[in-house]
Order: C-alpha cells, then sequence, then structure tokens
C-alpha cells in the first residue's frame, strides 16, 4: 500500500537527483531518466538503494554532422551530449561505489537504448543482468523488477538505432535540397513529410469537391389523442409493400412531392420494436487517449502526452509521498493486468452493485505481438479516486487523471442494453421515417461515455428522437411540413485528433511519435491551426509537391507503413537493421542526386499588401513567413527593420469605440486567434483586446457588458465579457461541463496580448 513507503531523502545534484548518500559502497544503484521518476521509486526500494537519473538521453548522435558512416554499415558515432557532463561523472562516481548497478528506464524502444548508452558510459558487461522494467511504478511492479532483472534486449536497442539513423539520414540528405531549391531553414523527415502530405492532400479534395444539391423533407406529427409532437423524415415511395428510397435532388421535385401529400392522412405504416447493446470500449492507448483528450477537453497532443507523464512520473500527496497515478503512457496495447481487472470489478460492484459486471472480465486484443510488450494505460492506485485526490491535482491534472480512470473502469464493466423503436409512417405513396432509442440499462454509461465525430453529429442533428406509443395503423396529424435546401459537404480538415487516428490506421508513426510529428510541422509552418482545423500553409503545399515528385516512397503512405512494420520485425529479433536501412537507402540516395541536378529552384511569390511602410516611406510592405507565422514587413530590410503583425479584419464593430476589429495570431500562445480595435495603436488608440469575438450590439443585461461568442464541441453560447458578471457565476456549474480549460490563459497571457498585438515588438526571424 502506498502509505507503507520507506523514507528516503535526497538533493538536487547539478541536474540529476541524487540520494543524499556518500557512504554508498554497500549501496545499490537504480538509475532512471527523470527525477520525478526517481523520487516515486525511491519510496518504494527504501534505505539500501540510491535513486540516480540520468535526465533522459546521454547520448546521441552529433548535432553539426550526419554521424553515420554508410559505408560501414551504417555505423552510428555516438557522443556525450552538451550539458550532460555533470550527469555523467555524477554516474559514474555513484557506479564504482555500488554493489549492484541497475537501470531502470522505460519499458519501451526508447528506454531500452537509453539504458544500453548509460551501461555503455558505465562500462557494464552487457551480458550481466542488470536491466529492469515496469509498466507501473507501484510498489509490486517495482519490487517484483528488481527481483528479476534481464539483460539489455538488442533487439529494442536495433529497433530504436535503426529508426533514429533513417530519421538521420533522411532530414541530412534531403533538408539542405530543400534549402538550395527552396529557401534556407526548411527541413524534411520521414514521418513529418508523411503527415504534411496527409493534410495537403485533404485540401486538394476540398477544393476539388463539386457540391451537389439536395433537400430534406421533415414532416412534425403528432398522435390525434394526445399531443406528443415528433419529427420523421422523408424517405420516399411504396410500391407494392415495397419502399424505393429516393434523395430529393431539387426544389422543383420537393415540390411535387409536398403536392402529393397536401389534403391526405399519415399513419403508421409499421413498427418496429427491437433491443441492442452496446458495448464499453477497450482501455486508453497512446493514441486514443490523445484523440479523447482533443474532444473532450480541448487538449493538444503535446499538452495531453506532457500532463500524461506528470501523472506516470508521480505527485506529491498529503499523506502519501509522492505517487505515480498512472501506467506507462506510450503504449498501443489494449491488454490490462489481471490485478487491474480485479481491482477495476471491486470498485465497480461496490459502487454500482453486480448487475454492473460482466459475466467474465473483458479482455481485448492487440493487432500484432510487437503490441503486447506494455498494457494499456490505466490507473496505478485503485484506492486514489480521481476525487479524493483532487485537492493535490492541477485542472488538468485531475481532468486527465478522471477520463484516463473513467475509460478503464467502464471497460469493465457490463453493457449498456437500449430499446430501439422504428416508426415508417405513410402519407398517400410516399413514406416517412423516425428512429429513436431508449436506455433500459444504463451499463458501463452510468461511468463513461465516449465521444466521437460521429456521435458528435448526430448530437447536433438530434437524430435521437423520444416517440410517442403507437401501433401500426395509427392515424397521425401533421403539425408541419418543413422542405430544407442542402449541399453536400466536402470531407473535414484534419482535427489533431482526427490525423492521429487516420495516421494509425495507415500505420504511419508510433505512439511516441504522434505528438511530436504535429508539434515539428506547425512549428516549421507547413501547417497552421484555425480554431482547432489543421490547414496546409503556401509554404507546406511548396514543399510537399517537391518531395512528392522527386521523392515518391518518402511520402508514399503505404512504404511509411511498411518501414514501420520492418522496424516491429527488428524489434522482434525477426530482421536485421542493417540489411533494412540497406534496402532503403540507396535508390533514396539516388534520388536525392538526381534531384540536385534537375529540380529547379522554387521561387516562392512575393505578396504585397500595396501600402508603403511607414517608418521609411520607401519601401513596399510584404506578407512574410517567420519562426511565428505570417507578418507584415518593409520590402528595404535589413536596412528598414518595421514589422508588424498580419492583421485580417473581422465583420464585428468595437464595443467600445464602434470602430472595426482585426484578428491577430498570438506568438506566445502557438497561433491562437485574438482581437483587438482596428485603431489600437492609432492616435485615438482604443484599448480594446479580447480572446472572444464579441457579438454586434449585443450587451449584457445584468452588467451591460459586451457579450462574447464562445464554443466548444460545435455548440455555440452566448458569454459576458465580465468574469465577475452575476451571470457567469450562476452558469458557472454549466460553463465548467461545456467550455475548454481556460486556466492557461491568465494575466500572463493577457499581458502577451498587449506585446503581440503592438508593432515592432519582436524582430520575426526571416
Amino acid at each position: 500500500m502506498v502509505n507503507d513507503f520507506q523514507k528516503c531523502t535526497y538533493r538536487q545534484g547539478g541536474k540529476a537527483l541524487i540520494e543524499e548518500k556518500r557512504d554508498s559502497m554497500s549501496k545499490n544503484l537504480v538509475i532512471v531518466e527523470s527525477p520525478a521518476k526517481a523520487k516515486t521509486i525511491g519510496r518504494y526500494l527504501g534505505k539500501d538503494y540510491v535513486i540516480a537519473a540520468s535526465v533522459g538521453h546521454i547520448r546521441d548522435l552529433p548535432s553539426a554532422s550526419m554521424g553515420v558512416d554508410v559505408r560501414r554499415d551504417f555505423k552510428p558515432t555516438y557522443i556525450n551530449m552538451r550539458g550532460k557532463e555533470k550527469v555523467i561523472r555524477e554516474l559514474k562516481d555513484l557506479a564504482e561505489k555500488a554493489s549492484q548497478v541497475y537501470i531502470a528506464t522505460d519499458p519501451d524502444r526508447e528506454g531500452e537504448a537509453i539504458a544500453w548508452h548509460i551501461a555503455g558510459i558505465l562500462k557494464i558487461d552487457p551480458e550481466k543482468a542488470y536491466r529492469i522494467s515496469f509498466n507501473e511504478i507501484t510498489q509490486k511492479a517495482v519490487v517484483a523488477a528488481i527481483e528479476n532483472p534481464r539483460n539489455i534486449d538488442i533487439d529494442l536497442v536495433n529497433a530504436q538505432q535503426a529508426r533514429r539513423i533513417l530519421d538521420r539520414l533522411v532530414g541530412y540528405e534531403l533538408s539542405p535540397l530543400l534549402w538550395k531549391k527552396i529557401r534556407k531553414g526548411l527541413s524534411a523527415g520521414r514521418v513529418q513529410s508523411v503527415a504534411t502530405k496527409m493534410i495537403v492532400d485533404r485540401e486538394a479534395e476540398i477544393n476539388a469537391f463539386q457540391k451537389e444539391e439536395y433537400w430534406l423533407l421533415t414532416a412534425e406529427l403528432s398522435p390525434t389523442d394526445i399531443h406528443f409532437p415528433f419529427k420523421s423524415k422523408y424517405l420516399g415511395e411504396i410500391h407494392s409493400d415495397k419502399i424505393e428510397r429516393i434523395k430529393l435532388k431539387d426544389k422543383e421535385q420537393t415540390q411535387n412531392v409536398i403536392n402529393e401529400l397536401k389534403d391526405n392522412d399519415y399513419s403508421v405504416y409499421n413498427v418496429k420494436k427491437g433491443k441492442k447493446s452496446t458495448h464499453p470500449s477497450a482501455p486508453f492507448t497512446t493514441s486514443t487517449l490523445q484523440q479523447e483528450a482533443s474532444r473532450r477537453l480541448s487538449f493538444s497532443s503535446r499538452k495531453t502526452m506532457s500532463v500524461a507523464q506528470q501523472l506516470y512520473e508521480g505527485i506529491e500527496l498529503s499523506g502519501y509521498g509522492q505517487v505515480a497515478l498512472v501506467s506507462y503512457i506510450r503504449s498501443d496495447s489494449v491488454r490490462v493486468s489481471a490485478d487491474a481487472v480485479e481491482a477495476a470489478a471491486t470498485i465497480i460492484e461496490d459502487k454500482y452493485g453486480k448487475d454492473y459486471l460482466p459475466k467474465t472480465p473483458r479482455k481485448f486484443k492487440n493487432k500484432n505481438a510487437s503490441q503486447d510488450a506494455h498494457e494499456a494505460i490505466r490507473p496505478t492506485h485503485f484506492e486514489l479516486s480521481p476525487e479524493s485526490i483532487q485537492y493535490a491535482l492541477s485542472s488538468d491534472q485531475y481532468r486527465l487523471y478522471k477520463m484516463i480512470w473513467d475509460r478503464f473502469i467502464a471497460s469493465q464493466m457490463s453493457s449498456a442494453q437500449l430499446n430501439t423503436l422504428t416508426l415508417d409512417i405513410r402519407c398517400s405513396d410516399h413514406m416517412f421515417r423516425t428512429q429513436g432509442e431508449t436506455i433500459i440499462f444504463k451499463g458501463y454509461l452510468a461511468q463513461y461515455e465516449d465521444i466521437d465525430d460521429e456521435q458528435e453529429e448526430k448530437e447536433k442533428e438530434g437524430t435521437k428522437a423520444k416517440l410517442p406509443m403507437v401501433e401500426k395503423g395509427d392515424v397521425l396529424k401533421e403539425l408541419s411540413l418543413v422542405p430544407e435546401q442542402k449541399f453536400t459537404q466536402p470531407p473535414a480538415r484534419y482535427t489533431e485528433a482526427s490525423l492521429i487516428k487516420a495516421m494509425e490506421e495507415k500505420g504511419i508513426g508510433r505512439p511516441s511519435t504522434y505528438a511530436p510529428t504535429i508539434s515539428t510541422i506547425l512549428e516549421r509552418l507547413y501547417v497552421e491551426k484555425q480554431n482547432k482545423y489543421l490547414h496546409p500553409t503556401e509554404l507546406g503545399e511548396i514543399v510537399t509537391k517537391m518531395i512528392s515528385e522527386n521523392f515518391d516512397q518518402i511520402v508514399d503512405y503505404k512504404f511509411t507503413a511498411t518501414m514501420e512494420e520492418s522496424l516491429d520485425d527488428v524489434e522482434l529479433g525477426k530482421r536485421n537493421w542493417v540489411e533494412v536501412l540497406k534496402a532503403f537507402y540507396q535508390p533514396f540516395h539516388d534520388q536525392v542526386e538526381k534531384a540536385v541536378k534537375d529540380v529547379a529552384k522554387i521561387e516562392m511569390q512575393v505578396q504585397m499588401t500595396g501600402d508603403k511602410c511607414p517608418e521609411c516611406k520607401e519601401g513596399d510592405l510584404l506578407i512574410k513567413e517567420g519562426r511565428y507565422g505570417r507578418f507584415v514587413a518593409c520590402s528595404n530590410f535589413p536596412e528598414c527593420k518595421y514589422t508588424k503583425n498580419l492583421e485580417t479584419p473581422v465583420p464585428v464593430k468595437c464595443p467600445i469605440c464602434g470602430s472595426g476589429l482585426v484578428a491577430l495570431k498570438s506568438r506566445k500562445f502557438k497561433g491562437r486567434i485574438f482581437y483587438t480595435c482596428d485603431k489600437k495603436g492609432s492616435d485615438s488608440n482604443c484599448p480594446f483586446i479580447s480572446w472572444d469575438l464579441p457579438i454586434d450590439g449585443k450587451f449584457c443585461p445584468e452588467c451591460q457588458s459586451y457579450m462574447v461568442q464562445k464554443a466548444f464541441r460545435g455548440r455555440k453560447y452566448e458569454k459576458c465579457s465580465n468574469k465577475d458578471c452575476v451571470t457567469n457565476k450562476r452558469t458557472k456549474a454549466k460553463a465548467d461541463k461545456i467550455e475548454s480549460d481556460e486556466k492557461g490563459v491568465s494575466d500572463a497571457s493577457n499581458n502577451q496580448l498587449s506585446q503581440d498585438s503592438t508593432s515592432g515588438s519582436e524582430t520575426p526571424n526571416e
């Protein structure tokens, strides 16, 4: 139990966290990656162990050169990383004094490679059993690992080494080509280039999409003996008891149907009652955690992994000390341990009763053997519910922990049982259909309900109808008949959640790569986020086109997925890592050399605003791309260093002075949109600035402050801009459920808004 931990004292030594023990000749040394993890593990092992942290990687390929000898079977040259000198000295000193050294880095390829590098620096015999790993940081798991050390798994190391070298080869050969042919500072990567292409391809689909007109016809009906209105949608025509579905294509066809319905009775043609079960989803993997956190919490993939890492490494709890709350967070496995299943069953029975337990414990199956090395992401201390430790968690930590907790508990619960009802309604020779469902046993839904894009659309359309009790032949009265013109819609742009889902489905990347890949393409300005959707930039489209035309394999979805499978085979010992690299490198290298000769330099089109520089009075103002996104600069740079943020007018008047508003992108908050008055910075200098778009001419009835438009998961709602207004306090409970977490936008971010909205506050990187 967590309250039986033995106490240890630590000191912060440089960047490594080390127990304050200088007479440690008889001690056992355990090396982990992070100080937080070291502190958590130390509480389980007690006074006979010294815990040290490497603070991540300590060796890597050099940054100033490729560091890979392609002529000698891709032999890598590893060097000690800059800034890790003191950490390495302390690790060597502790290892010399220790009676036994254990390396307890993370249980994946990356962790195994770190362990291998540490062993090399400490000159530990690779045949000696010193490697320990655990999927969760609990006393039982840590002690079991100490009792069962193993050798380093060289297949895991080689799989990580092959990926690192592969990405280095692509980056070091392809990036200089982009510098020569497009512009300096660009980069290419094996996975990031594919992810960018997916977004570019989706944009091309949207641009090429030809919308088609169609019409919906909705009848609002009610039984004649009781007022119980419900809606039914037009289905088609009936001939000889066979229903022919008809899509209404234009106004004329729709009007013809309306004319034929006029003065005819509606009656229930068929009543179909049924039952169905819905089953809980598996516990989270890295991919599904990022997707659900994006939909439910509005977290970016990077933020999700950052908060999850905090939960995994440990949180300081009053009366317990540092406690790890979730299992390892980089996993594509849905397997869970028998102990975790048993603990969940106890919680479910105590809270809901035996009816909420399935007849046999649920087991979820992985797709392939390489996924079975870990468990799914789940709680590790089932006596610590989210509510019981909320006092110790930040808002982000609590919400993510609760989501992981609820999803896991729900995964071990009974299926939900629903009654379904389908009504076919006839009028003349035309048919309408209504479908509804009623939950008769909540099952896992009592704990957690998944959110996906399809469900959100159903909720928006209101297709889950409550229906009256009617029988076949009952006559219904028409309350209204509403025709509605519609147009087919192009595929939606990717969000972070849907891009991760698509990458996983295509086999591109692995759990540890999703978040950094998305962060990279955003930081490189190949993609920009507008609201929650990912849009390719002009630069992203140009780079993608060039790579696609000259390096088809690099951005080919199937080829990239096959390469991931090859790395999985290396991990399983089925393939030699050098042979995998040989098969890739020579054709790729030949393509690079050919492109250097054949590809013409691409001139980026210069966009002009049409205005003269207000500072030097001579230069033209140009729209340029910098590290913080698009900005306006003088054409006489560097002689004239005038710059300002790129402003986009919005069709809303300033609630303070009545002038226009402009939208700008915050540099500090990764392109988040904010709004200022177009008079800000001018002689009149209107002070208006806001994250939220005001509603034209609408003011709060309580305090007379302007109202703003908020949106979350497709739902729009109005809110008073005055945070202290009584209307906001009255609706706080509701707002907590539907608003994204704004805790990060504090006084500091408001100060940054003022900096972002002024010109020349920071010279953009050209």
